[in-house]
């Protein structure tokens, strides 16, 4: 549903941009996505009875490739059903030929600027996938667990295997007892006066019983839990910062599966969660465990594998991030690009001015190896091919370059059978970063036409969860090579969640298969459902009824196709609707403001309401029913050319957002016979013209006696069959003769009058300052018509009480602008006229 959602938007800004003559190009593609799709080929190869452990990198590779040609193009296959206009023959994906040297060749770029360096760092590390991952790639979320206080014997304090007495021990609240057998330390406050016994004291892990000492460092917080500290350096990022202070040793007791390994001494070979129960069992037994507290922390899972991420020392390759940061920071705060909505822009200030070394490194097969070789003494250079590493070899033997050439050719034959690729593969970020440059091939031809052209590119969709390790690395990337931003506008959508606010997950079983909508909608329903729903920057809550109101709204239109497609035509009518043409021309002109400010501030889903509404409303609710012909007569043709062209704009302007219906609709004759390529989405997107504000004033007037009338009908139990007749009280400049053909035909009204006064006896109603008479051949009612009209005047003189109290604050009317002020005043100068007329026909009443 987000892909939906994002694609949706995409192609809607695209296909305007078309509409509007740009040479706009939409590069579609996908990214290999290392971590998935390799545990996702690993879980296949188990299907079929293989374990990746058994087979080579090259084998193991092809069933990758074979996995990707099945499954790859599904997303792309997706996007089409949706209606996405991409530029399909432009199509790339991140691990073909060149797409992967451009990954290369900027690896060694920045390796050689000193920006990549390898290193042990702790790590957030993948069990499931087996590999490191970013901290950007590291779900927090709230978990109930367990909290053990153990017992650790002091040494020197009793006799090992007697009943432990509390002076002899200290007791550690841990979540995680199987991590006890790498304890390096027992860390206390100095400053805590109740460890001051401690203090240069060792203790004996439980169950294996080693000496660990007792150190002090003020990290230790003493109101936090029993304010004695476990010190785990191989298995917590702090741990491991504590133990690099005092110079503690690391054993790292976990296999990179989550298993314990034998330095583990106990429960070797037991998953960390099984050796967790276990451990504590055992504990409990051996009278270490003083008790277990339900807990609840936060933890951090893989976004990919979904697996409990483990705190891991890892031999890695990083890339420096500072000063690449400081250009992608200072684009978002001058302007240079743009967030939408600018909300974002503190979270990303705090990121980028926070940013840590990128770790690119990953321990999978799938993706761009790392090119940096190694000889058998583990001495490496970074290098593209094997040949280019030997060379460097041996430049590293010879800085001066000096020896003869069969020197060097015998050093390189002899170095060449040892000489071994780094096993890891980059991070696919790393490849993704470069997507604005390497799609126009702006690596391996970087002066060709396209990037020329294209870049830096416009407008950018996409998620906030990826504002920093996607979009800001492009902006780096963009900086780095090619000297200025990738892009100008960066959309951010808001997650998909249900009704009842939840995320949209296949846990919850609350996420509809978009394919399936579409097969029940239909695609240009589900896309103005998803469109209703999503502001920019919010989380939408989606429920399928906005598909079945996009649905209802196709039909609405195809309807209002059919009705016009209709009519027969009468060359020597005359046209009776002129008016009703003028005030829906303006009308459409007036919506068009609105819907081209709406997409410069890429409000699109105001823009779309605003387009239902001038369609559902004022095209089809009002306009058709003004001008359609009597049953079974015909159209003059004025009425009928001007109808086609207003139908004939409304298709253009709802083409970026229902693609299907309108493209159908652009090819029938009704408008014009059409070449196959003739299509909607090369259509010139309506421009706008001018407006009578004071026109469409009066149409709202008017349409209000229409309704008025159509409501003393329902009141009084009239048939709409009865044509009624009308008086008018004219008390504003609005000249009525010019609309009576519409009052008539929309509210069967036989006669209408202009009178100088009231009509005693007459149902009476208001609309604006003006006063309307419908004399009915029954008496009408007194008591209620008095008890209407004075509901009516209490609302009014409530109305009017509020607006002399703002008129009457100084404060407003001195900060106020001028224009607000004059529309403070209109409104109690109409509501005094109002309230004026009101209680003169309250005294015809009396």
């Amino acid at each position: 549903m987000g892909h939906m959602l994002n694609n949706t938007i995409q192609d809607v800004l695209i296909r305007k941009a078309r509409m509007q003559g740009k040479n706009a190009c939409w590069v579609p593609g996908t990214d290999h996505a290392s971590i998935a799709t390799e545990a996702k080929v690993v879980a296949m190869l188990k299907e079929q009875g293989i374990n990746k452990k058994d087979l080579s990198r090259e084998e193991f590779m092809k069933y990758a490739w074979e996995w990707k040609e099945k499954y790859g193009g599904i997303i792309l296959e997706q996007l089409k059903k949706l209606g996405a206009s991409c530029d399909w023959d432009r199509t790339r994906f991140t691990m073909e030929e060149d797409l992967s040297a451009a990954v290369i060749d900027s690896f060694i770029h920045l390796y050689k600027k000193g920006w990549i360096y390898r290193g042990i760092r702790m790590v957030n590390w993948d069990p499931a996938g087996k590999t490191a991952v970013s901290d950007e790639e590291v779900i927090r979320k709230e978990v109930n667990q367990k909290l053990y206080y153990i017992r650790y014997t002091i040494v020197g304090e009793k006799a090992q295997g007697s009943e432990l007495q509390t002076s002899d021990y200290l007791v550690v609240a841990t979540t995680r007892p199987e991590t006890i057998m790498a304890d390096a330390a027992i860390c206390i406050n100095p400053n805590d006066e109740r460890f001051s016994h401690l203090k240069g004291k060792k203790v004996f892990v439980p169950l294996v019983n080693h000496e660990i000492p007792v150190i002090e460092d003020e990290y230790v917080d003493i109101e936090f839990g029993t304010g004695c500290l476990k010190v785990t350096p191989a298995h917590d990022l702090n741990d491991y910062e504590l133990g690099v202070k005092h110079n503690l040793p690391v054993t790292d007791i976990l296999n990179d599966d989550g298993t314990l390994n034998e330095l583990a001494v106990i429960l070797v070979g037991e998953d960390r969660f099984v050796a967790r129960k276990k451990i504590a069992k055992l504990l409990d037994e051996a009278g270490h465990l003083e008790k277990v507290e339900d807990y609840k922390s936060q933890v951090g899972f893989s976004e990919r594998t979904d697996a409990a991420i483990e705190p891991k020392l890892s031999m890695q390759w990083f890339v420096k991030m500072k000063e690449m940061a400081q250009p992608a920071l200072d684009d978002i705060l001058n302007g240079e690009v743009n967030l939408i909505p600018n909300k974002f822009e503190n979270t990303y200030r705090h990121w980028m001015e926070n940013v840590r070394d990128w770790n690119i490194s990953r321990q999978l097969w799938w993706g761009q190896q790392i090119p940096a070789w190694y000889d058998d003494k583990g001495n490496w250079v970074v290098a593209k091919t094997k040949d280019e590493a030997l060379e460097e070899f041996w430049k590293k033997k010879h800085l001066d370059d000096s020896g003869s050439e069969v020197d060097k050719a015998g050093f390189k034959h002899q170095l060449e059978p040892f000489l071994k690729q780094d096993e890891d593969v980059m991070d696919t970020w790393f490849s993704s970063w470069l997507w604005p440059i390497s799609v126009f091939d702006g690596f391996k031809n970087p002066d060709n036409k396209d990037i020329n052209y294209y870049y830096p590119t416009n407008d950018l969709v996409t998620a906030p969860e990826i504002l920093f390790f996607w979009v800001a690395r492009m902006i780096m990337a963009g900086h780095e090579f090619m000297g200025k931003k990738p892009f100008t506008n960066v959309y951010l959508t808001g997650i998909v969640r249900d009704k009842l606010g939840r995320k949209m997950s296949k846990s919850l079983g609350n996420s509809p298969d978009p394919i399936g909508l579409i097969e029940k909608y239909g695609a240009d329903a589900v896309r103005v459902g998803m469109l209703m729903s999503s502001p920019a920057g919010n989380d939408l809550m989606f429920d399928e009824s906005y598909c079945e109101q996009g649905r209802n709204f196709a039909s609405k239109i195809w309807n209002a196709f059919r009705l016009v497609k209709g009519w027969e035509v009468d060359e020597q009518l005359e046209n009776p609707n002129k008016q009703a043409i003028q005030w829906f021309e303006s009308r459409f002109n007036e919506a068009l403001v609105e819907i081209e400010d709406n997409f410069k501030q890429y409000r699109l889903s105001e823009a779309l309401m605003t387009i239902y509404k001038l369609v559902w409303d004022d095209f089809c609710a009002w306009y058709l029913e003004m001008v359609k012909p009597a049953y079974q007569q015909p159209i003059d043709a004025e009425s009928y050319r001007a109808t086609i062209a207003f139908f004939e704009n409304i298709i253009k302007l709802l083409h970026p957002n229902m693609p299907f219906l309108t493209e159908e609709l652009w090819h029938d004759d009704l408008f014009a016979v059409r070449g196959e390529l003739d299509c909607c989405i090369v259509a010139e997107f309506p421009k706008g013209g001018s407006v009578d504000e004071k026109l469409l004033k009066d149409a709202e007037i008017v349409k209000t006696v229409i309704a008025e009338i159509r409501n003393v009908r329902n009141q009084k139990q009239i048939s709409p069959k009865e044509a009624l007749p009308l008086s008018l009280k004219v008390n504003s400049d609005i000249d009525y003769e010019k609309w009576l053909n519409v009052v008539f035909k929309l509210a069967n009204v036989s006669e209408a009058e202009i009178v100088n006064e009231k009509i005693p006896g007459a149902t009476a109603f208001m609309a604006g300052k003006d006063e309307f008479f419908i004399p009915l051949t029954e008496n009408i009612d007194v008591d209620a018509e008095r008890t209407r009209l004075n509901a009516d005047l209490i609302y009014l003189q409530g109305f009017l009480k509020a607006v002399d109290a703002k008129l009457s604050n100084e404060r407003f009317v001195q900060n106020a602008k001028p224009e607000i002020i004059a529309n403070e005043r209109n409104k109690k100068a109409d509501a005094e006229a109002k309230i004026k007329i009101i209680e003169e026909s309250l005294a015809l009443l009396s």
